[in-house]
């Protein structure tokens, strides 16, 4: 049991015992509470509640009480701001180190690191700023009182929107609890974050300031949520020397455009110390660069299972032949990693990122990235409603996606036509594309003539360069 002496005056310290008595449930604490205002006690005390009446200010009154007992801790709350520092010179008199809480209403700065300060306009303004909109709201008075705990509601513009929380990186901070329809549901890594799910975040107070600007803050993210880094696997074995070239050219390009930290070139399975050096001439002047050699091939799988956490990988950048090797990428889907795949026009000469309407759910999902990505890269957003049956209504995600381009303040085209949408496709020059990842796209298929869905249509097209984002398949 601890001895805890408390020095109370006032409405809110009234207020303050009347709860502490609420709370009294296991007795584990001795309390000695020492006051001048009658209406202080209350009809039922507890046994571990011992009161007495008189001026605190009076040292010899107060060293009576001091001298009687050990205590571990003190609480002061007080109306008046010279009595308040009378009692805590008082106090020091007996205990030296004595760590104990004032309630501040004046701004008192003492030069005593044991004395916590408990400011009442703080914590009102504190809490009433938390009421407004889109502003973050911590847990004033758990852990360090730091913000190491926050809230962060998911809007539905958020990057953030349909990730699997496994899939989400946490350095330094970690999601430890979410709230949906205002019910605390059980999670996991598979749980899917819904708009105006809210979570409840742990972490480095810092970081957690970053995390709530990133997951508030519709422009400039990617490839975070997915990951810090763009990553560019070779396979000197099985690729050209000038597709090695052409897709360094690309990632540089993307490295200095988007917001990723550090660009990691992964090569594997070296051949020539004349093409090794071609390659890291091709990697001269870049800033925050690093390039790692496997000698021992270990393989794709083991490679890009490992660095995906090593590296912190939010971009995957891969060429055709690379692609194209079946063998290779059969763990690729699983990564649920975003991937660039390199196609024949000059990422250079972009002009529009290009989003081919198919399935609904999946088109919704990867919206908010496609802003994202077009803004950092400076595209023109053209969005592809094509049916040649008249069949499909896409009224909602049309919608939706304009919604979305008030949010960036980005101008989009919408071209709506009956016309077979690869045909029309293949009319346009300089897009990037953009499409949802499926593990579908990795098959190998025997009757391409017979297959409608466009996009294992597209994604098999060499033309255009590629952005495959990683969707929720089932969002429960």
């Amino acid at each position: 049991m601890k001895n805890v002496l408390l020095i109370l005056d006032g409405k809110i310290a009234k207020s303050f015992l009347n709860r502490l008595i609420d709370l009294n449930h296991n007795n584990i604490n001795h309390y000695d509470i020492v006051y001048t205002d009658d209406s202080m006690v209350f009809e039922d005390i507890p046994s571990n509640f011992t009161f007495y009446q008189f001026d605190p200010t009076s040292y010899s009154k107060l060293m009576f009480i001091l001298n009687k007992t050990l205590y571990q801790y003190a609480l002061i709350v007080l109306n008046n701001k010279d009595d308040l520092l009378a009692v805590i010179a008082n106090i020091r008199m007996k205990y030296k180190n004595l760590n104990f809480t004032v309630y501040d209403q004046w701004n008192i700065k003492l030069d005593d690191k044991n004395i916590q300060y408990y400011r009442g306009y703080d914590i009102l303004s504190n809490g009433l700023v938390e009421q407004l909109p889109n502003i973050p709201v911590f847990a004033q008075n758990i852990g360090n009182k730091k913000g190491e705990i926050m809230e962060i509601r998911i809007p539905f513009s958020s990057s953030y929107l349909y990730r699997y929380i496994g899939s989400i990186s946490q350095k330094n901070w970690k999601i430890v609890a979410l709230y949906r329809n205002e019910e605390l549901i059980d999670i996991n890594e598979d749980i899917v974050l819904k708009a105006n799910d809210t979570i409840i975040a742990i972490g480095n107070p810092e970081v957690l300031m970053q995390v709530y600007k990133a997951i508030s803050t519709a422009k400039n993210l990617f490839p975070m949520p997915f990951g810090k880094n763009i990553y560019i696997y070779i396979n000197m074995y099985i690729q050209t020397e000038q597709e090695i070239l052409e897709a360094i050219e690309d990632a540089k390009i993307l490295h200095q455009r988007m917001k990723n930290k550090c660009l990691i070139i992964r090569i594997t399975r070296p051949t020539t110390v004349e093409s090794l050096n071609k390659i890291k001439f091709a990697l001269t002047n870049i800033k925050n660069l690093e390039v790692d050699i496997d000698y021992s091939n270990k393989g794709m799988k083991v490679i890009l299972t490992e660095d995906k956490v090593k590296y912190d990988i939010g971009l995957l950048v891969l060429t055709k032949s690379i692609i194209k090797y079946k063998e290779s990428i059969e763990n690729l889907y699983l990564l649920g990693l975003p991937i660039f795949k390199v196609g024949k026009e000059q990422i250079s000469s972009l002009k529009t990122a290009t989003v081919l309407l198919n399935d609904n759910k999946k088109y919704e999902q990867i919206s908010p990235t496609v802003f994202d990505i077009s803004s950092q890269l400076k595209l023109t957003p053209k969005i592809f409603d094509l049916d040649p049956i008249g069949d499909q209504n896409r009224t909602e995600i049309i919608d939706y996606i304009n919604n979305l381009a008030k949010i960036f303040t980005q101008n989009i085209t919408v071209i709506s036509e009956k016309t077979n949408p690869i045909k029309r496709l293949q009319e346009e020059q300089d897009i990037l594309q953009i499409l949802p990842l499926d593990k579908k796209m990795f098959n190998k298929r025997r009757t391409k003539f017979f297959n409608t869905n466009s996009d294992l249509i597209s994604f098999d097209l060499d033309k255009y360069n590629q952005i495959i984002l990683p969707i929720v398949d089932e969002i429960n």
